[in-house]
């Protein structure tokens, strides 16, 4: 027969095992939310090696588009943000150009993970494109700077449209530094102020 002394030393060793096990899982359930808080840093942190700002230099033979929907200096919102902060924004029109925007995916030449589906490098921004817009598939090397690695990066073209782009200017609705001179967003991404 078990005496007092005896249930007493089983209650406390099942307590003990019961407490154990709740720590074993907090510390599982802790490291699951760190990882997910790290992914969220690292998918965040991937947004920073993007160039917001920048000189306003063009591409040479860019032309100017004769009679944009949106007039440099005109007043715009935009409509469909690449980064945070974007969607929603006022922006003021810096240029209009007529050209071919492409969407490209790419391998940094930096290293990294490969950036799929980035929006926009447009054909003056492509190393020898030749006159005609290039198809989607085509392989071919960027000359743009938009992102850290993206310099001579060999990229494919994803997807490709003829269209008006812009060069803007725009305070994030998320705060923070302005950011002048953004290449590229394009007509459908922006609405009348």
């Amino acid at each position: 027969m078990i005496g007092k002394r005896q249930w007493a030393g089983i209650v406390i060793l099942i307590f003990t095992m019961m407490l154990a096990a709740c720590s074993s899982g907090n510390e599982e359930t802790n490291q699951g939310t760190n990882e997910e808080t790290s992914k969220t840093q690292s998918d965040a942190e991937s947004h920073t090696d993007m160039n917001h700002s920048s000189s306003g230099e063009v591409p040479e033979g860019l032309e100017k588009a004769e009679d944009p929907t949106f007039e440099v200096g005109s007043q715009a919102v935009i409509e469909k943000g690449h980064m945070k902060g974007m969607q929603g924004a006022e922006a003021t029109i810096e240029g209009a150009f007529n050209t071919t925007a492409y969407v490209v995916s790419y391998t940094p030449t930096t290293g990294g993970e490969r950036v799929e589906d980035h929006k926009w490098v447009i054909h003056e921004e492509i190393k020898n494109p030749g006159e005609e817009p290039l198809e989607p598939g085509t392989e071919v090397t960027i000359q743009a700077s938009h992102m850290k690695g993206m310099h001579g990066a060999t990229a494919e073209i994803e997807a490709a449209k003829q269209t008006t782009v812009y060069m803007i200017t725009y305070t994030p609705t998320t705060g923070g530094e302005k950011v002048t001179n953004h290449k590229w967003v394009t007509e459908n991404e922006l609405s009348e102020a």
